[in-house]
């Protein structure tokens, strides 16, 4: 499964942006997924997950209540809505697809540049 990350950009703080996530084959739909992101100088992080039926989300502390995670199955497609961003969220941001829950990603994209000025 190819992973194609995209929608990142230039934005103002407290601005919103929904970057995306396509997926090359339908098994798409059978895999759990997650955003993660590095900022220059730091460890990948993980941002937010969500299950393959999109029943079960997770968020990191310090996007919850500003990041929504969710997806579309039928377009083998993941979102990822931020708003309120903050310079702070500045970082490269990736889409991961996993066959099985747990702390291993199977497949990775090529990540989308999100820049947050203050």
């Amino acid at each position: 499964v190819q992973l194609q990350a995209s929608g990142g950009g230039l934005v103002q703080a407290g601005d919103s942006l929904r970057v995306f996530c396509v997926a090359s084959r339908r098994t798409f739909s059978t895999l759990n997924m997650g955003w993660f992101r590095q900022a220059p100088g730091k460890e990948r992080e993980l941002v937010a997950t969500i299950s393959w039926s999109g029943g079960a989300t997770y968020y990191a502390d310090s996007v919850k209540g500003r990041f929504t995670v969710s997806r579309d199955n039928g377009k083998n497609t993941v979102y990822l809505q931020m708003n309120s961003l903050k310079p702070e969220d500045t970082a490269v941001y990736y889409c991961a697809g996993q066959i099985k829950s747990g702390p291993n990603y199977d497949y990775w994209g090529q990540g989308t540049q999100v820049t947050v000025s203050s």
